[in-house]
């Protein structure tokens, strides 16, 4: 059954071009002061992280735009995980250091990963960046918090958002950014061959 299944592979080209023509909305409406990419074993952000910064600092005034990573496992076993875990809960591997919350407040911070599945993993890294906000706000006094709060804000970029049934949900009014499909794609970085990888990709292109 799984042979049946087509897998669409992308080349770096494909992934590069398409950041670049999400960025001039991103850089407009959303303007990100921090990257933050999720990488785990499965799927990793850390690529169009990097390209996106490229494009962004040639589009705002923020030139420093600095990318930070988390690490997060859904599917994939990781050390000390219970085979009951896998597939159903997040599971945490890096973060940001015990001054998350300071190291956001106040900015405006760009989520991105590489694909959209079932959406748990984001709903998780946004909750859980958010909690780390609001801990931090609570050095502040209490008539401060909410101008603080209110200038802390998370948008989302992923490559790729499946076209499927979501398991989560992410706040009304949270900046989204994406490629839609129903294909799973296969990226290039996930290649042994590249110039085999690449070639599919031409061929996959001319079945369109």
């Amino acid at each position: 059954m799984a042979d049946q299944i087509k897998y669409w592979h992308v080349t770096y080209n494909d992934i590069h071009n398409l950041i670049r023509k999400s960025t001039p909305q991103i850089a407009k409406e959303f303007n990100p002061d921090l990257l933050i990419a999720i990488g785990s074993c499965y799927n990793t952000g850390f690529f169009p992280a990097r390209v996106m910064r490229t494009f962004l600092r040639e589009q705002t005034t923020n030139k420093t735009l600095q990318i930070q990573a988390i690490g997060l496992s859904l599917y994939e076993p990781v050390e000390g995980a219970t085979a009951e875990q896998l597939g159903n809960e997040v599971i945490r591997t890096q973060w940001l250091g015990p001054e998350s919350g300071k190291m956001l407040l106040g900015k405006h911070n760009l989520i991105v990963d590489e694909v959209d599945d079932t959406r748990k993993t984001l709903h998780y890294a946004l909750s859980e960046l958010q909690k780390d906000v609001e801990t931090e706000l609570l050095n502040y006094p209490e008539s401060e918090r909410e101008a603080l709060r209110a200038k802390t804000q998370f948008g989302i970029f992923v490559v790729h958002n499946k076209l499927k049934p979501k398991l989560a949900e992410l706040p009304s009014g949270t900046p989204y950014a994406n490629f839609c499909g129903l294909a799973p794609l296969n990226y290039p970085w996930e290649a042994t061959i590249i110039e085999e990888h690449d070639a599919r990709a031409s061929s996959d292109k001319k079945s369109l």
